[in-house]
């Protein structure tokens, strides 16, 4: 995990593309934010030879390839997964069996997409907070 790397944020609504990169500058974290409409690109970029990110937020519900098909074939990727790379949903879609499902890909959260804005920075900070502070097998320092 690379608490400097870049946040990579697959989200196909443009307004919350606009809010979260809001909520990330109030709340002044320096790490590189890098958009992507569809998890396509997403998967495109992150098999590319690029810094490791910190951590992805995925929506469920994207075009051309969903957050939990996204998923699934980062978690097939031998050398990605190795890398350690936190991947949250982010999403306003919500039942049970959508949460068994993404928990089954190995995801590391769950999130529902808060309505009011200062519900989002709050949740995007505990979530910046709790990786900032979290060990990884390549970040551990002895």
């Amino acid at each position: 995990m690379n608490k400097n790397g870049a946040i990579i944020i697959i989200e196909d609504d443009q307004d919350d593309q606009l809010l979260l990169e809001q909520v990330f500058n109030e709340l002044d974290y320096s790490n590189e934010r890098v958009y992507f409409p569809d998890g396509a690109a997403a998967l495109d970029y992150l098999n590319g030879q690029i810094p490791l990110p910190f951590l992805i937020l995925s929506d469920i519900n994207l075009p051309k390839l969903d957050g939990l098909e996204l998923r699934r074939k980062l978690k097939n990727n031998a050398d990605l997964n190795l890398k350690c790379i936190p991947y949250l949903y982010l999403t306003t879609a919500l039942n049970h069996q959508l949460v068994v499902d993404a928990y089954s890909t190995s995801a590391q959260g769950f999130f529902v997409k808060p309505s009011t804005y200062s519900e989002i920075r709050d949740t995007m900070k505990r979530i910046m907070e709790y990786w900032q502070k979290c060990a990884a097998p390549n970040n551990f320092e002895q």
